[in-house]
């Protein structure tokens, strides 16, 4: 058995630190950007994340790698884990199975946060969004993919894996029941239990 995690709103919560961020990057280069709207609104790739919060296309570019210039030493320390995602990940190891997590955003950000919490990851694959995870599903066999976004059942579905959603990130219960997830967790406190049940079902 291989599951696959999203990070931000899934495994991590890294809101606090992406206000400052996008609050420094707005003074730095003199921009209107929503900060608080960019961190309410995680999953998509970076530059889609800038244009919503307010960013000119044309500064994006110059954004983009100074946002990650900052990223390690303002948002990975003030990151914590989400309620359950450790124990999560541990339900997974228990049941002899390997965990990978499969990400929008930028590996080295990601590889960071991983480190960070402390846990060991058979595979981290960075700078897939949506439909684009599926690859790295079907690459590594992921029987179970858990996100927080449509973009994350949509990927899992296109890679024929168990879709299980919780509403931690910017997607209501009801958005991700219509987009196809098998089954949505009121957070991942939730996993251990569903994770014993559904091989018991499984198998």
């Amino acid at each position: 058995m291989c599951v696959g995690f999203d990070l931000d709103m899934t495994l991590i919560d890294p809101r606090e630190g992406m206000v400052e961020v996008i609050d420094a990057l707005a003074a730095e280069f003199g921009l209107p950007l929503d900060a608080a709207g960019f961190a309410a609104r995680l999953g998509p790739p970076l530059a889609i994340g800038l244009r919503n919060a307010g960013a000119p296309e044309d500064r994006i570019p110059e954004l983009v790698p100074r946002f990650r210039q900052l990223y390690p030493d303002v948002v990975v320390p003030r990151t914590r884990a989400m309620p359950g995602a450790l124990a999560a990940i541990a339900a997974v190891r228990d049941a002899g199975g390997a965990v990978i997590v499969v990400t929008g955003k930028y590996q080295p950000s990601a590889e960071l946060h991983v480190r960070a919490l402390d846990v060991e990851v058979d595979a981290l694959i960075g700078e897939l969004f949506s439909d684009t995870k599926a690859t790295a599903l079907v690459e590594h066999g992921a029987s179970i993919y858990v996100g927080d976004h449509v973009g994350d059942v949509r990927g899992a579905r296109r890679a024929g894996a168990v879709s299980v959603a919780v509403p931690s990130g910017p997607c209501s219960a009801q958005e991700l029941t219509d987009a196809g997830a098998d089954v949505v967790l009121s957070s991942l406190d939730g996993f251990p239990a569903w994770l014993t049940e559904h091989g018991a079902i499984a198998s």
